[in-house]
């Protein structure tokens, strides 16, 4: 069985593709074009289950068209519409060291001067030239912080924990 914290979300399936149970792939990550992923795991009612690749292209730089092994037909495809997609952690992280912002979001930050846990990152602002991590704080209230090298002191993957160097009053905004 699958387990959520092994996982990261990377997409959602979207609508079939023609007839013969192809899938559009609305991907936040392309993780599974640069390790040869053989698979990937859709949330099926609940249940993480991996799906093999037959193979998959890229429509562009946000959708690829999955063939999926064992969905052959368009029938069978309309019931993938909607699943979240995930990716192991542990393939993602043999990657080339790098972490992409979908990886990232689950992770708790912490104060680098205070060690206290400022909250869990809950989605990543990418949207504009400063991207901002969205948290949300041990309170329950939403944090937005800025997502930039300079105030990242460490990053643990195996704890996920993100160190961070943060200004004077920057919690109080």
């Amino acid at each position: 069985m699958i387990r959520k914290e092994t996982v990261y979300r990377i997409g959602r399936i979207g609508k079939p593709h023609g007839v013969d149970g192809e899938v559009s792939f609305h991907f936040d990550d392309d993780v599974f074009d640069r390790t040869d992923a053989e698979y990937l795991i859709l949330d099926v009612d609940g249940i993480l289950v991996p799906f093999f690749m037959d193979e998959y292209r890229f429509k562009n730089d946000e959708t690829a068209l999955v063939k999926f092994c064992d969905i052959t037909t368009q029938d069978q495809a309309r019931q993938l519409t909607g699943a979240d997609v995930y990716f192991p952690r542990e393939h993602a992280e043999a990657d080339d060291g790098q972490l992409s912002w979908a990886q990232i979001v689950g992770f708790s930050v912490r104060d680098a001067e205070t060690g206290k846990v400022v909250g869990e990152i809950h989605s990543v602002d990418d949207s504009t030239i400063n991207t901002l991590f969205e948290l949300v704080t041990p309170e329950g209230d939403d944090l937005l912080i800025p997502a930039t090298d300079e105030l990242i002191s460490d990053i643990n993957t195996e704890e996920r924990i993100i160190e961070m160097n943060l200004p004077e009053g920057l919690l109080s905004l």
